[in-house]
């Protein structure tokens, strides 16, 4: 089963340095990353800036088409407004089909807010307490936002990329 996982910092470099030290806890086999993607978020911008992190890991399991609508569901549709709103509400219902769900979504948005960051992780295998025990004595402090996904979920969401690679 994957978790997906986020891991909101309050500075704009927080995300970075956390996934840095993921991607050392993944050789100590605390965790399997199957993807990661940050968010930083400087103060007085109007958006916050985005990456995948498969340039570190090898090609990620969901790709940036994933990272990518996810994120313009989170941070950059309300930005754009009624324009896109039935569109917004088409792939907010092909999450949910794969367990992200509104609550979810809206719990991000709130929380990642500009001078903050956020790392997005797609694992499996992971001891969360012990990844969140090293993180800290690293002095890397976070707060933990979680959604589980079940096997079914899971194979639903390769299903969701790997349709829309195709497009």
């Amino acid at each position: 089963m994957a978790t997906l996982t986020v891991w909101k910092f309050d500075t704009p470099e927080g995300a970075q340095k956390a996934e840095d030290a993921l991607i050392r806890l993944q050789g100590q086999e605390l965790i399997q990353v199957l993807d990661a993607a940050t968010v930083s978020w400087p103060e007085g911008k109007k958006k916050p800036k985005t990456r995948q992190a498969n340039d570190l890991l090898g090609p990620g399991l969901l790709g940036g088409m994933f990272w990518g609508l996810l994120f313009g569901i989170i941070f950059f549709i309300p930005i754009i407004g009624l324009a896109v709103g039935a569109a917004s509400g088409a792939l907010i219902g092909a999450l949910t089909d794969v367990g992200i769900n509104d609550d979810f979504i809206k719990d991000v948005r709130a929380k990642v807010t500009p001078g903050t960051s956020a790392l997005f992780v797609l694992s499996a295998g992971a001891v969360l307490d012990r990844v969140h025990e090293e993180l800290r004595s690293q002095g890397i402090h976070g707060e933990l936002i979680q959604t589980n996904l079940s096997s079914e979920e899971e194979a639903k969401l390769r299903k969701v990329v790997e349709e829309g690679d195709e497009a």
